[in-house]
């Protein structure tokens, strides 16, 4: 039972961050296609079988049974059938366009908003450089590396933990910890903060030749939680989720490059089974983390919606490009195609991914559905 509990809200908040990620860029899809006079036929919570709906003039509004995001269903996107005055082929290109690339900017007004959220709120950040706007609490020394066979390494120091105490003293300054380890006539007791979890760890300082004082092995730095007022942070949001696009971009741009000299990619890509996962170790942390994780994950959504893939809004959005180019659009059957068959080779993409987060979070996931059946 407390292993239910303990994933069953991971299981359900997964569900609701997935839910607004998507609903909101479907929104955008809808709210652009409404402006410019375009039919939208039916704007789905959740995917079918459809458990309710209700039409409101042309637009059917349904509650399905799958509870992982919506869609909606605009006339003449997927159906070359589709024309005449309401349709979205009759409408011009760069209207055609707009509606496209709505929901990718639903996405990033959406982190911009949480990520300012999270900065009006408090992120953890270094202390030094700080204007004279910011307000700082809960100041901590913590660990951002910890060297290889060194003191700290040996007494199990991660990177991430905090330093509370050495020897039972509590420090807020690295120069303070750093006279009293090179003071110690042996070994130090230094307590850890990690997440929510209190550490003790014994060790053994040694003596570093080259500055001629005693060490742990680690590196430390200065951090707090630092909120700004609404006017810092508005722009504040908007600036990290641009940083966070380009951060994207070059990983990628470094995962197609690997494609072609044979290298490994340095970044991991995660299905809806690692994102579940890192969801519940985001809301483990707090709200503020778990707003920051649902951010990052719009931004992602952004990104990788308007790649130029058929089936994905960017391929969508080629297709106009590819019509403005040569005076007249590809023929809509082969369109049509073009994305069902893309749309078919991403879902076995997501299996494969899938596949490979369930034998990486295999102990999380066995855990899970322990607590879900009962056993202990």
């Amino acid at each position: 039972m407390e292993t239910l509990l303990t994933h069953g809200p991971t299981v359900l908040l997964f569900i609701v961050v997935l839910a607004i990620l998507v609903l909101v860029h479907e929104l955008g899809h809808y709210l652009a296609a409404r402006y410019f006079g375009i039919d939208v036929e039916e704007f789905g919570i959740g995917f079918p079988p459809r458990a309710w709906s209700v039409k409101k003039g042309k637009t059917v509004w349904s509650i399905n049974w799958i509870p992982l995001g919506g869609f909606v269903r605009i006339r003449g996107e997927d159906d070359p059938n589709a024309t005449g005055p309401g349709s979205f082929a009759h409408k011009p290109a760069w209207q055609r366009a707009i509606v496209i690339c709505a929901g990718v900017f639903m996405n990033l007004v959406l982190s911009s908003t949480l990520f300012a959220v999270g900065f009006m709120a408090g992120v953890p950040q270094l202390v030094d450089g700080l204007p004279d706007s910011a307000r700082v609490r809960d100041p901590r020394v913590q660990v951002i590396e910890v060297l290889p066979d060194s003191p700290a390494a040996e007494a199990g120091f991660r990177t991430g933990d905090v330093i509370v105490s050495v020897d039972g003293q509590p420090f807020g300054r690295i120069e303070e910890i750093q006279e009293v380890v090179n003071a110690a006539p042996a070994g130090v007791s230094v307590e850890l903060r990690r997440g929510k979890e209190t550490v003790s760890a014994e060790l053994v300082p040694k003596l570093d030749e080259a500055s001629g004082r005693k060490i742990m092995g680690v590196a430390l730095v200065e951090s707090a939680i630092v909120s700004y007022p609404w006017y810092e942070a508005l722009p504040k949001g908007v600036y990290a989720s641009g940083f966070y696009v380009k951060e994207i971009v070059l990983s990628l741009a470094d995962l197609i490059k690997g494609l072609f000299v044979g290298q490994k990619p340095g970044v991991e890509f995660s299905g809806p089974v690692g994102i579940a996962v890192l969801t519940g170790q985001a809301a483990k942390l707090g709200f503020t983390y778990l707003m920051q994780f649902a951010a990052l994950l719009s931004v992602n959504l952004a990104v990788i919606n308007i790649l130029p893939i058929p089936a994905l809004d960017g391929g969508r959005l080629l297709f106009i490009i590819i019509e403005k180019f040569r005076g007249r659009g590809v023929r809509p059957i082969v369109e049509a195609v073009t994305h069902r068959i893309a749309f078919f080779l991403l879902l076995g993409l997501i299996v494969l991914i899938t596949l490979k987060d369930i034998a990486r979070y295999r102990e999380q996931i066995l855990d899970a559905l322990k607590g879900l059946f009962g056993v202990v």
